[in-house]
């Protein structure tokens, strides 16, 4: 049993992390509270613990349940590997941080609800030196989980398949694309922004699996060689040529789109691809993006697609609440969100 010290320090840490994850001051939480500054400051570093009816305005205030204070802890620490955006500022990035790290704690708790469900295997560990031994690496991954050359339907679904946490951050700043990181044990997990395009999502998602699979950290060059990793683990460099052709002196607007859909590879990102493959000149390639950047097509491209969401933990919930092995109440703790009424819409458990 937790001695009242250790108690108070998971009570504090679990109020620090919810207070970052909101990007709340110590003032700015202590006054939707209704306590000092110094009352916060002191439940976080374990000091003190809050009594019930200050534990359920901080629950409120944080937007949590109040079963969140005392859940054990299942990822002590969780900082970003790869993909520091140096444009994201600190605060922002903590935030995101502490987000994804929370997600991922309530991922692995409904895991142990069946132990036999844990999914997927050992990331595969190739290499790849230079941008083009990255097309190498590709290849061999898509070789390794048996996927030919066809378009990838669902990236996060495959990842999620192959034991890859991923996890969708709620954040407006699209400064955030996505990072990879490593839990203790060894545990793969990539965080994203869920309000970008879909296929943002898929080339940074790709990207950052680069990054995992080919042990990369975040220098020039590594970004590279993990930028061409995504690229051609969504288009294979045989289906490029096939679907471009020979030698090309521009790609046509609507040819884009159609690609774009086709494959979940961005307009602007096949061009890269073009080019990269030799079938699309520097001069070409320039002429193209300048043409994007006056049309205001660089940052927002026309018919963007959906996302991709992660279903694994909301089925493992599901299956959990219809076996009655948890309760409504818990599922909605682990869910972090409200359970719609048995026969509504099929998008929420």
């Amino acid at each position: 049993m937790q001695g009242k010290g250790e108690a108070a320090r998971q009570i504090g840490l679990r109020i620090k992390e919810a207070r970052l994850s909101r990007g709340l001051s110590l003032r700015a939480l202590a006054e939707k509270v209704g306590v000092s500054a110094q009352a916060i400051s002191k439940y976080e570093r374990g000091l003190d613990i809050p009594g019930s009816g200050v534990l359920l305005r901080l629950a409120e205030a944080l937007g949590v349940k109040w079963e969140y204070f005392i859940r054990p802890r299942r990822v002590e620490c969780l900082e970003p590997a790869y993909r520091k955006r140096s444009s994201l500022p600190a605060k922002e990035l903590k935030a995101i941080t502490t987000r994804a790290k929370e997600h991922l704690e309530r991922y692995l708790e409904v895991e142990d609800l069946f132990p036999g469900e844990k999914a997927g295997e050992e990331l595969p560990r190739l290499e790849a030196w230079t941008p083009e031994e990255a097309e190498d690496a590709a290849e061999e991954l898509r070789r390794i989980w048996d996927l030919g050359l066809d378009p990838i339907e669902n990236l996060v679904e495959l990842l999620e398949d192959k034991g890859v946490k991923v996890i969708p951050v709620d954040t407006r700043d699209d400064r955030f694309d996505a990072m990879a990181f490593r839990t203790k044990d060894g545990t793969p997990v990539i965080a994203y922004n869920k309000n970008l395009p879909g296929d943002r999502q898929r080339f940074s998602i790709a990207h950052e699996l680069g990054h995992l699979v080919l042990g990369l950290g975040s220098s020039p060059v590594e970004e590279k060689i993990a930028n061409r990793f995504a690229g051609a683990f969504l288009v294979p460099r045989s289906v490029a040529r096939r679907e471009l052709g020979g030698s090309r002196r521009k790609l046509g607007f609507r040819e884009l789109c159609l690609l774009k859909k086709k494959y979940g590879l961005s307009m602007q990102s096949w061009i890269v691809r073009a080019h990269e493959i030799g079938l699309l000149s520097e001069r070409a390639t320039e002429q193209m993006f300048r043409w994007f950047g006056k049309e205001g097509f660089r940052k927002k491209e026309p018919e963007p697609l959906p996302s991709e969401e992660p279903s694994r933990m909301e089925r493992l919930v599901a299956r959990a609440l219809a076996e009655e092995i948890i309760t409504k109440a818990r599922a909605e703790e682990l869910l972090g969100k409200p359970l719609r009424e048995e026969g509504g819409a099929c998008g929420a458990v």
